[in-house]
């Protein structure tokens, strides 16, 4: 199954980076289901400015892991938004 590690732009133009196995749905829980991320919850419209596929949950949350850990301008040049 892939996994997916993703950057998203919200309204407020802040970034969001996370990890699913299901793109599409977890891009629906963001912007419009109560169980999306509070984060994303409260900056609504969020949009997809990046992705990154991977065979293993594990490789999937290290790499967001580490882009978790960059500055937003490192962010902003791997998506080159």
């Amino acid at each position: 199954m892939p996994y997916v590690v993703y950057i998203l732009e919200c309204v407020d133009k802040s970034l969001y980076t996370g990890a699913t196995n299901n793109l599409e749905k977890r891009l629906h829980e963001h912007n419009t289901a109560k169980r999306g991320a509070h984060y994303t919850k409260i900056r609504r419209p969020a949009v997809l400015k990046y992705f990154e596929k991977f065979n293993s949950l594990a490789k999937a949350r290290k790499r967001e892991a580490e882009i978790k850990s960059w500055r937003r301008e490192k962010k902003l040049e791997l998506a080159n938004v």
